[in-house]
């Protein structure tokens, strides 16, 4: 059996769910590849939200199932799945046409078969038959056909637009079939684009962007009961999913910042599932307790600092690189987060095995290397032990999230090394909103959070280390870098594309866009009673995606 025989054969393996569906994805080998091109293996609005859908569900005894997550809910829509506590929600609340599951496989949602041709320049998606909305009208192809191009639009300044990447127009030949034409190859269309939510066309034309994100309709297996966004999320199944009503009858979500609270809650009965970590020591110490299940699962996103790079202070690649030199990466990961984690090395966590380049330039603690590397570049110490450059001061300010009990201490760690070395890092907090609206204007300065710049098996980063990526924190720009990435979307051989990725990380190694800390391990605690969990799974905020099979029995 060939390479590309087994790349095929894992991308596009059935699961559970593809057998019962029946899924059949067609077209040649390069046509697959281009569907896939890899080899299997983490805000703002009201506090105020209604169930657009009419009628309550139908009591079946499935009772509450309660998740607690760290931070507000600042919205519901398609643009809002970068924040795990909301993606949680919004998955459940919507389908994508294909979605990438616990095991890294793609499944098919509502699109119930995709052919691609053999230039890899059009798709040919033949959707689901008798899916609704939650307010009862039949899904479409025109619904699909809206989404898509709403979201890929530039003037509707969305952070996700960077995933239809050679997407020229879409037709809708009847209301099962969708057509994409594609004016260049985009081997990553699936794994991006095909991940969008898809929303009811007329109701989210009639209300607008803003309004959506507060009171959706999908045809997911939840429908939106109520919002508050510093506060609840609840939803309610939905009698009439096209795969069958789920068993539990309503999710909630409490926000509940503080670690240690969601470790009480779990440990009461009063939440069944974290859907952001607990303090580690606390999530190590459930793994032995027989009442709850932890998986653990090595995760995307990289725990690191976003750096504004049009600052000043921050501009010059040789700052960021003794800063790197300056932090204890390893004590932060013994003395703070119980050693379930590994020192980030590239953009892209090694759970991504094919397309991890693991022989990046590597920044060991070396505080004196540090010190050097700042005299060389003219930062001179000065008499209140911060160092400065024509005037300038060498400080700025990092914003954690408000209430991160975790993370913050990281922050206060961090802040000490620096100073070492004669680097200023103030400290403020504010709410995820604020913090993810400032970072994409170059508002704000720094801040901490875990965020992923390619994920597993997809390793493109457009959406946030391309100058024009809508989650650009870092406010980064690399002329190679853009250019690397708009070419490895247009390669489909795997073999083919992986030195270009390997290229993005060995670039993002020297010019180091931000601080990158470490790969965590995800510590997913579940109650006992929620049945079944996968077994093995490699990822793990995909596991909620699974809630309507769950049911509250064990």
């Amino acid at each position: 059996m060939s390479n590309n025989d087994i790349i095929v054969k894992r991308a596009f393996a059935l699961t559970r769910r593809q057998f019962m569906k029946s899924a059949v994805v067609g077209g040649s080998m390069t046509a697959l590849l281009a569907a896939c091109a890899v080899p299997a293996d983490e805000s703002a609005g009201g506090d105020t939200g209604a169930a657009p859908a009419d009628g309550e569900s139908a009591s079946m005894d499935g009772g509450t199932m309660v998740w607690v997550g760290h931070q507000e809910v600042a919205g519901l829509g398609p643009d809002d799945t970068g924040p795990t506590v909301q993606a949680v929600l919004i998955y459940n609340i919507h389908d994508p046409l294909v979605i990438f599951d616990e095991f890294a496989e793609m499944e098919m949602l509502l699109a119930k078969s995709i052919d691609v041709s053999e230039d890899g320049l059009t798709y040919t998606i033949a959707l689901q038959e008798g899916v609704l909305f939650h307010d009862g009208t039949p899904m479409t192809s025109a619904d699909v056909k809206y989404t898509w191009d709403y979201y890929r639009n530039p003037d509707n300044a969305t952070s996700i637009t960077g995933g239809f990447i050679g997407v020229e127009s879409i037709d809708t030949p009847d209301d099962n079939t969708v057509v994409v034409n594609m004016s260049e190859v985009n081997a990553a269309l699936l794994s991006n684009a095909g991940e969008t939510p898809i929303v009811q066309s007329a109701y989210h034309a009639e209300v607008g962007e803003d309004v959506y994100k507060t009171a959706p309709i999908g045809c997911g297996p939840y429908k939106l009961i109520e919002w508050q966004s510093a506060e609840f999320t609840e939803l309610g199944a939905f009698d009439d999913y096209w795969q069958g009503r789920p068993t539990i009858d309503t999710i909630r979500q409490d926000v509940v910042p503080e670690p240690s609270v969601r470790m009480i809650a779990l440990q009461t009965g009063d939440a069944d599932s974290a859907t952001w970590p607990l303090l580690t020591e606390d999530s190590i110490e459930l793994e032995g307790d027989d009442n709850f299940n932890v998986i653990r699962t090595l995760v995307n996103s990289i725990k690191h600092f976003p750096l504004n790079t049009t600052l000043p202070q921050l501009a010059e690649k040789e700052v960021r690189q003794a800063m790197m030199h300056a932090i204890d990466r390893q004590r932060i990961i013994d003395d703070l987060w119980g050693g379930a984690a590994q020192i980030a090395h590239t953009n892209l966590s090694p759970k991504n095995t094919f397309y991890y380049n693991p022989d990046t330039k590597k920044y060991d603690y070396d505080p004196e290397t540090a010190m050097q590397m700042l005299d060389d570049a003219g930062w001179v110490m000065g008499d209140d032990d911060v160092r400065e450059k024509d005037g300038l001061k060498l400080s700025f300010t990092c914003t954690t999230l408000t209430g991160d009990q975790a993370r913050r201490p990281i922050a206060e760690l961090v802040q000490l090394m620096l100073a070492e070395v004669g680097i200023d890092m103030q400290l403020a907090e504010s709410p995820i909103s604020a913090i993810l609206e400032a970072l994409r204007a170059s508002e704000m300065d720094a801040s901490l959070f875990n965020w992923t710049y390619g994920t597993t098996p997809e390793p493109d980063p457009f959406v946030t280390l391309h100058s024009e990526g809508g989650n650009n924190w870092n406010s980064f720009s690399n002329a190679r870098i853009d250019e690397l990435i708009e070419q490895g979307t247009q390669v489909v051989d795997p073999a083919l594309r992986q030195p270009i990725y390997y290229e993005i990380q060995e670039i993002w190694a020297e010019e180091v866009p931000c601080l990158y800390l470490q790969v965590d391990e995800g510590l997913n605690v579940f109650s006992k009673r929620i049945q079944p969990l996968p077994e093995s799974p490699v990822a793990g905020d995909e596991i909620y995606l699974r809630a309507e099979e769950w049911d509250l029995n064990g």
